[in-house]
């Protein structure tokens, strides 16, 4: 379906625009935090960050997933915990492993298909907060990497609701197409930090041994699939990158899903290309998809340049919102 009420004017029609837009205009919202440090089964950590302090009542509570690169700090993230914080929402924020203040202490990171640390601190929340209803939203990666959890989860979820925002839900659609074009300056920009990181990891453990690749090859590193092929994959367990993106994609999960789930992406999504989006028959009926004609990547910018709404704001925090004035609802 095309969503007709999204109309962007101007400027802002660009899908490059709509992607950066937020990025270099956008203020910051949150003006306090509070910082979780959570301990993995494994020995490892991740850091969550409430907007606030976390409910001591039986408020609901809002899961985030950033994307690739992102953080607390992503404009996307703080325009949506300050909209949800004004319908009385506690939310918060799981970085993904090393994405905040600390480094991780494994070799291991992240990825798009890493459902485990997700699905520890969802039932940390549950058994912490056992009044408050849980929901989830997941940007990009973070999109990806939910999609895939709710289906693994299947009808055991204990998420009210979930909205995935420009997910590249078949990641080889999306590790081509950003090596393409004007996207490769977007490329370069989400491979900075990964490299810094990883070669950050060569202080600190034998990498070349867990790799079998030099320090000096991965400041040459050129490309995200070059990436996950050299480090991603055989990082976490996977043969080549091929293997990784076959079983993390999340367009396969999706006929397992029960949550009650938007996918909103927008055609022009300069990181991928419609092809990575779902035909009717691999949606389950408790997902809803939303296509819009504009709205590049993680942007959906309304109005104008000079008088820009935020569109993906208020839609998710709607469809949450929704969902949250029922007992927990599943789809057969």
């Amino acid at each position: 379906m095309i969503i007709k009420n999204f109309k962007p004017k101007g400027l802002l029609k660009n899908r490059h625009i709509q992607t950066l837009y937020a990025t270099f205009f956008r203020k910051s919202l949150l003006k306090v935090t509070t910082l979780e440090r959570f301990n993995l089964s494994d020995g490892d950590f991740v850091e969550s960050v409430w907007n606030g302090k976390p409910p001591k009542n039986t408020r609901s509570i809002v899961v985030i997933f950033h994307g690739l690169a992102g953080s607390i700090h992503s404009p996307y993230i703080q325009g949506l915990m300050y909209e949800l914080e004004k319908k009385g929402f506690a939310s918060v924020v799981m970085h993904f492993r090393g994405c905040y203040q600390e480094e991780n202490l494994h070799p291991r990171a992240y990825h798009s298909g890493d459902t485990k640390d997700a699905k520890e601190w969802i039932e940390y929340l549950q058994k912490n907060y056992p009044n408050s209803k849980l929901h989830t939203v997941g940007f990009s990666l973070g999109g990806n990497m939910m999609l895939k959890l709710l289906g693994e989860w299947g009808k055991e979820s204990p998420i009210s609701s979930a909205v995935s925002i420009s997910a590249p839900m078949q990641l080889d659609i999306s590790a081509d197409t950003i090596e393409k074009g004007f996207a490769k300056n977007y490329q370069e920009y989400l491979l900075k930090p990964l490299r810094a990181t990883l070669i950050a990891k060569y202080k600190r453990f034998d990498m070349k041994k867990e790799i079998e690749v030099d320090e000096t090859a991965v400041a040459e590193i050129k490309t995200i699939r070059e990436f996950d092929e050299k480090y991603t994959s055989i990082m976490h367990g996977y043969s080549n990158a091929k293997e990784y993106y076959q079983k993390c994609s999340a367009k396969q999960f999706l006929k397992e899903i029960t949550t009650p789930t938007l996918i909103i992406h927008a055609l022009d999504d300069p990181f991928m290309t419609p092809k990575i989006l779902p035909k009717q028959d691999e949606l389950s009926s408790a997902i809803e998809l939303e296509i819009l004609k504009n709205g590049g990547h993680v942007g959906f910018v309304n109005g104008s340049i000079l008088k820009p709404t935020y569109w993906l704001d208020r839609r998710i925090t709607s469809y949450i919102t929704l969902h949250n004035r029922y007992t927990n609802k599943t789809y057969s």
